[in-house]
């Protein structure tokens, strides 16, 4: 009952966040999924790693939150609304240069200062380089907690909100400039980091952390409906991954060290499908969904023919090769190598039960 209280406001607040045409509604419905967030992380109260994990989430989302009030606040000064059809219908007005804040006597350009301040709040909560490590940790929660909050809803949050105020980061280069570097940062950062974890759920965690760098520079050239093309298919292809891997901790009576499994292949062969599907989704094979959106991405970037494109392009590139080995070595370790786990374990192993099945082939079906 609790957790199903707790994913009803995760809901209700995450729709508010989506539906809200204001940057007030906006700034509850954002400060609602952080509090959802650290609720469901602390779930299980009696673990002390939970505990320090939700507390985690709940100050690095602070720092974002922070930025993001400062731009929402600088918006209602510059503007005087905070409706996004009038800001939207003002900003080409006010772009020019000689709008500018003071801050300890120097100028800022309006827009560009807004704009950065946002893509501050974006950085909290879509866990980008700098403040990402509240995302690893946020794994102590509920496996249908990773799937559904760092996974599809929560940290997508950010890029939803760039892709929301698309057409004020378009009247500042500059801020363009930073979000595409702070993204291609991200993506290379998190894959590299994602191939030296042992713990199932955490290589899934990095996996994401890189996935949104991708949608961050995918906003920072200025393709928003790719960005949220991806995103989209991140949602299913990652949901599925994670409820695939709360299905093997499940049956190997929650062990999540990769090195501690092995053989799977045989007992759970359901799982390995489902997993092995999200994972040719993750790493852009041919034919599936991962492959024409993270395609269509790097060929964006590479299309700009700028610094920054450029940059972006060659990072993602690299990352792309360190995704499917991470991706690879999980599906080794967990499913194929020879077993290397309890026997208790094994002997208790079982394959999804059906309510278990279900969404994950519906989820499945999502990313082919």
């Amino acid at each position: 009952p609790r957790f199903m209280c707790y994913l009803s406001i995760f809901t209700f607040f995450m729709l508010m966040l989506v539906t809200g045409d204001n940057f007030i509604q906006l700034f509850l419905g954002w400060e609602g999924v952080g509090l959802a967030s650290y609720l469901l992380i602390n779930f299980w109260f009696a673990r002390l790693q939970a505990n320090k994990a939700a507390i985690k989430a709940m100050l690095v989302n602070r720092v974002g939150d922070f930025g993001l009030a400062l731009g929402i606040i600088g918006c209602f000064t510059l503007f005087q609304t905070v409706d996004f059809c009038t800001i939207f219908a003002c900003a080409s007005v006010l772009s020019e240069p000689n709008h500018y804040f003071i801050v300890c006597n120097m100028r800022f350009h309006a827009i560009t200062a807004i704009c950065i301040l946002l893509f501050i709040g974006a950085i909290g909560k879509s866990a980008q380089i700098g403040l990402h490590t509240w995302l690893p940790d946020a794994m102590e929660g509920p496996t249908p907690v990773s799937a559904l909050i760092h996974a599809a809803t929560m940290v997508t949050a950010g890029v939803f909100m760039m892709a929301r105020c698309s057409s004020l980061f378009e009247y500042s280069p500059e801020a363009l400039i930073v979000i595409t570097f702070v993204g291609a940062m991200t993506s290379f950062f998190a894959a590299t980091t994602g191939i030296l974890q042992n713990d199932l759920k955490r290589v899934v965690a990095y996996s994401t952390c890189s996935q949104l760098g991708y949608m961050i520079f995918a906003c920072g050239i200025s393709n928003y409906s790719v960005s949220v093309f991806h995103l989209m298919n991140h949602a299913f292809f990652k949901a599925l991954l994670f409820l695939s891997a709360g299905s093997v901790i499940h049956a190997m009576s929650d062990e999540q060290d990769m090195r501690r499994m092995g053989g799977l292949v045989i007992l759970l062969p359901f799982t390995y499908a489902m997993m092995l599907i999200g994972s040719l989704s993750l790493i852009g094979f041919p034919f599936l969904t991962g492959f024409y959106s993270k395609d269509a991405v790097l060929e964006l970037a590479y299309a700009k023919y700028t610094i920054s494109g450029n940059f972006a392009f060659w990072l993602g590139s690299v990352s792309v090769f360190f995704t499917s080995y991470y991706s690879f070595r999980l599906l080794f370790l967990t499913f194929l190598t020879p077993t290397n786990s309890f026997k208790q374990n094994i002997l208790r192993c079982h394959d999804a039960p059906i309510c278990m099945a279900i969404p994950l082939i519906l989820l499945a079906f999502g990313s082919l």
